[in-house]
């Protein structure tokens, strides 16, 4: 089960909405506290795991580096390694978005059966 999936436009092609080395930056400690944290363990996380994927752009092209967090569709931006312990911390595993660092929600629907 999969309790959230972090999104980080770090590496950007075209570098509209940061610096790559920013993102560079973020990523690194993105990727290295989910596994410090054991938070992509199932055996240590029976709520669900945090899966992690470097995106090239989210098309918000300014205030980057920008994390979108699903299933709830919250959107950080200015995503620096500080901020990326305390998202971790209080959004993932707390529950509780920092919303001073919210730039954007976007509601997310299930697909249909069929």
């Amino acid at each position: 089960m999969i309790s959230h999936h972090l999104l980080l436009c770090a590496t950007p092609t075209k570098a509209l909405c940061c610096d790559p080395a920013a993102g560079a930056a973020s990523w690194d400690t993105l990727k290295r506290l989910v596994r410090e944290w054991g938070l992509e363990d199932p055996a240590r996380r029976p709520e669900g795991i945090v899966l992690r994927t470097k995106a090239d752009c989210l098309r918000i092209c300014s205030g980057g580096p920008v994390l979108l967090i699903w299933p709830e569709g919250v959107v950080y931006g200015e995503v620096s390694p500080e901020r990326i312990e305390r998202i971790l911390r209080e959004h993932v595993i707390g529950g509780t978005p920092i919303e001073e660092w919210v730039v954007e929600r976007m509601p997310f629907s299930p697909a249909p059966n069929g």
